[in-house]
């Protein structure tokens, strides 16, 4: 049973897509919404070529990939800097024949590779061997469906994100958690620890675990699974930095949820129907009960 209310005018107030998985993430004044989530979103990712299925990496072993910055550019490539690296364009690929398959946790899918010069520039970044690596763009002829214990019978598909395509935060629940850290306003957690799609603002700490589904003109979102968290919440997202085990042990203390096994923060998504999204737009919220 769900019931509609709109509490406190909610908004949106931050939208972000992160191109190559666990890299940076863009902000976005307006964005696309697909039913594979933010249109780019996860359409890239790096992977170790020596394992079989190539292995995903990912901030939780190379948090360095924090530090590489990513743009796209009117045709969808990408442009990649980082520090001390020089810029670099690929383009995406126009065929499949350079196909490979590769695993994300469970979900095994195929990937193309692009030229070993991007290899070539990750390795340098990350301290590996090019010869290891791999990146990888969705082949969406093979698509990745959600997991049904959560999705439901929805079809929900997402590519080379975790396991859902979009992750729905809530500011006054990390401005919660700031408070429990004893966080000041000079040291307070930023958003960014969390990696959202979606962040929602004038909603009440924590109110995110009781919504259904947000319309966001047209456009509807139905939340289906709490987001456990992992050690890439205590990375810094500027400089690829672990400065504690915040704020994994402050979670610990009132965020555990045995049923989905961790502690947790957002929820993720599944698209019901797209639509474009845009900062400020006003939030309809459905309840369950």
């Amino acid at each position: 049973m769900t019931t509609e209310s709109s509490p406190d005018d909610v908004r949106v107030s931050g939208l972000f897509s992160y191109p190559i998985k666990s890299c940076a993430g863009i902000s976005h004044e307006t964005a696309v919404l697909e039913t594979t989530g933010l249109a780019h979103d996860r359409e890239w990712m790096l992977v170790d070529t020596r394992y079989s299925p190539a292995r995903f990496i990912t901030q939780r072993e190379q948090p360095l990939l924090a530090t590489v910055r990513v743009d796209l550019d009117a045709m969808g490539s990408l442009v990649l800097s980082s520090s001390g690296a020089e810029t670099l364009h690929v383009s995406r690929p126009n065929d499949a024949r350079s196909l490979i398959r590769v695993k994300v946790w469970s979900s095994e899918v195929f990937g193309i590779t692009v030229n070993e010069v991007a290899a070539a520039w990750f390795a340098k970044i990350l301290g590996m061997s090019a010869s290891h690596l791999a990146l990888v763009f969705f082949h969406r002829e093979y698509p990745r469906v959600c997991n049904a214990k959560f999705a439901g019978d929805s079809g929900a598909q997402t590519f080379f994100a975790d396991g859902y395509p979009v992750l729905v935060t809530n500011q006054a629940s990390l401005d919660d958690l700031n408070t429990r850290m004893r966080r000041t306003d000079e040291n307070k957690l930023p958003m960014n620890r969390f990696r959202p799609n979606i962040v929602l603002s004038r909603l009440d700490a924590w109110d995110e675990d009781h919504i259904d589904t947000l319309t966001i003109d047209g456009a509807v979102i139905k939340l289906v699974k709490p987001c456990v968290r992992c050690e890439i919440t205590t990375t810094d997202q500027t400089s690829g930095s672990k400065l504690s085990d915040e704020p994994l042990n402050t979670l610990a203390r009132f965020r555990s949820n045995p049923d989905v096994g961790g502690v947790t923060f957002g929820w993720n998504a599944v698209v019901s129907h797209g639509g474009r999204l845009s900062r400020n737009q006003r939030v309809t919220i459905n309840y369950r009960f």
